[in-house]
């Protein structure tokens, strides 16, 4: 798995590079959607929230399961949110919902935590 340090134990899924930019991932999306009009709290602003925190939240649980079929199931779930959180950033950026430069950030840290979620998958599935 991804980790800090490669000599590093994972003793939880905190330890996870994946799991720890995930998380960086929530708080950009949270900044970037408080820009937002107001008349989108119950549209894109709620749904971009809900789909960044999913992907921590899955790789958590299926760390937790134990069972290699279950913490690959999960990491498919957190990579499908990752997913929809693509398709919406690229909809915001069509509605002119901030400035180009506002999505630089979120959409690196996106990328990053695709490839290693695409990659842990792949690992797990041999």
């Amino acid at each position: 798995m991804i980790v800090n340090n490669a000599r590093k134990e994972i003793n939880t899924y905190k330890d996870l590079i994946v799991w720890q930019r995930s998380m960086d991932l929530v708080v950009e999306i949270y900044r970037l959607t408080e820009c937002f009009p107001r008349s989108e709290i119950y549209g894109l602003t709620s749904q971009m929230r809900r789909c960044a925190v999913s992907i921590p939240s899955n790789i958590a649980e299926g760390r937790r399961r134990g069972t290699r079929k279950d913490y690959r199931h999960f990491l498919i779930i957190a990579y499908g949110s990752g997913a929809e959180l693509e398709t919406q950033i690229e909809i915001t950026k069509r509605l002119s919902f901030g400035e180009k430069s506002d999505f630089v950030k979120v959409e690196n840290l996106l990328n990053e935590i695709m490839r290693m979620l695409n990659k842990m998958l792949s690992t797990l599935k041999s």
